[in-house]
Formats: C-alpha cells, structure tokens, sequence
C-alpha cells in the first residue's frame, strides 16, 4: 500500500467520470429496476460488514478490558495482529467495490446527494492514504465503519427486497453515522494530545486530514438528519 496507496486517486478519477456521465447518459432513457441484483448487492455488504465488525470489535473490547481506553486509542498491533490485520486490509481495499453503490442510484435514477458521492470518494482516498502508515486510533475508525455498515447495509438489503422497515430504523443508522463522526473527530484530538508525549504514533498531516474529513462528514449528516427528519415540508408550511 506504501507504494500504490496513490492508485486511490486514480479509482475516484475514474468513479467520478463515471457517474456524471452515467447521470447525462440515462437523463433521456428509462430507469432500471435491478432490484435482484441490488439485494444480493447489499446483502454482500452486509454480511462482510457483519463478519468483519464482529472480527474487529472482539479485539478493540479485549484491548479496552484488558490495557485501558489509552491503548486502544494508541495501538497500532491492530495492523498486523494475527486476525485483525486481514480484516484492516479487507476494510481498505473494500472502498473501491463499495462505489458500486452509486452505480445503482444512477441507474436506477434516484437522487444523488452530495453527501453520498463525497463521502465515498473522500472515505477511499483517506483510507488508502493512512493505511500505509499504521497510525494510532486506526482500530477505532475501522471498527466503528464496520459496525456502522452492518446495520447500515442489512437495512439496504431488507429495503430493497421491498420488505417494510419502521421510519425509526433509518433515524437509527443515521444516528449512528453521526455519532461515529463525533467519536473520530475525539479519537483524532485524543491522538494529538497523546501524540505529544510518545504515547500514541501518528503525524500531524495524518491528524489534520482526519479531523477535516470527520469534521465535515459530522456537518453533513446532521444537515441530512434534519432534512430527512425534522424539517417541516414547505406543502406542509403552507397548509
């Protein structure tokens, strides 16, 4: 990854290109349904997502119960442990098949958010960047990402075999994105401070692009949340 984490910005190049221009192309043609692919799509996700959230919380809740918060803010064993290290490389590698998702939404012509295609682009180009240098809080980053997922893209695949899911269940996961952006913009203050004394390894270009990006992921999730959520419709209004 040292050597080809750069390779990142050529795969959010190309997935850009792909979807404006897919946007254009299917502007004058009909939606397509592709409603079996994206539940064996999601369904995939979620069962990755569960297996490698289960794989990585186990070792994050040992640490904790066993060296203290300090050490699992400042461990980098996350990296290369007997287990874990699969599941850290699986994680990254993962951001470039989960653009995929946007391949659905434009084909299937739905709304495409600002949020979605930049989180995507930004969470692979990070991901891929900071792997190569086992920085502290790595641990916490993946595992929350992974557990996010879980629910995340379970939700996606019962929505997309029509089944019905209470309104309160989207809220949820969208609590819990927002809650997970909190927990890294903390985990990266937490990081900086320790970085100080020796007790936690990491860089200041490391910690100034993960505070940017989590920071401006804690922004727009709470601007969706009250969009999706808590804004009162404008026919409403005037009714």
């Amino acid at each position: 990854m040292q050597e080809n984490w750069s390779k990142s910005f050529f795969f959010s190049v190309l997935y850009a290109a792909i979807i404006f221009a897919g946007q254009r192309v299917m502007k004058e043609r009909k939606r397509f349904e592709l409603r079996r692919p994206l539940v064996l799509w999601s369904l995939a996700l979620a069962i990755f997502s569960i297996i490698g959230a289960v794989r990585t919380g186990y070792y994050m809740i040992t640490l904790l119960l066993s060296s203290g918060f300090n050490q699992s803010i400042c461990d980098r064993g996350f990296y290369n442990g007997p287990v874990t290290k699969f599941w850290a490389y699986a994680f990254v590698l993962s951001k470039v098949p989960e653009l995929g998702d946007t391949l659905f939404i434009v084909l299937r012509k739905q709304k495409l958010i600002f949020l979605h295609w930049y989180h995507h682009i930004t969470v692979l180009l990070y991901t891929w960047y900071t792997y190569k240098d086992t920085v502290a809080g790595g641990g916490w980053f993946m595992t929350m990402n992974y557990t996010v997922h879980a629910f995340m893209y379970s939700y996606y695949t019962l929505r997309a075999a029509g089944i019905h899911v209470p309104r309160f269940c989207a809220m949820f996961i969208t609590v819990t994105q927002i809650l997970q952006m909190v927990m890294g913009t903390v985990v990266n203050v937490l990081v900086y401070r320790w970085m100080q004394d020796g007790t936690c390894s990491s860089t200041m270009e490391n910690i100034f692009w993960s505070t940017m990006m989590y920071s401006s992921y804690l922004v727009l999730f709470c601007s969706f949340f009250y969009n999706a959520y808590m804004k009162i419709p404008a026919k409403s209004k005037k009714e």
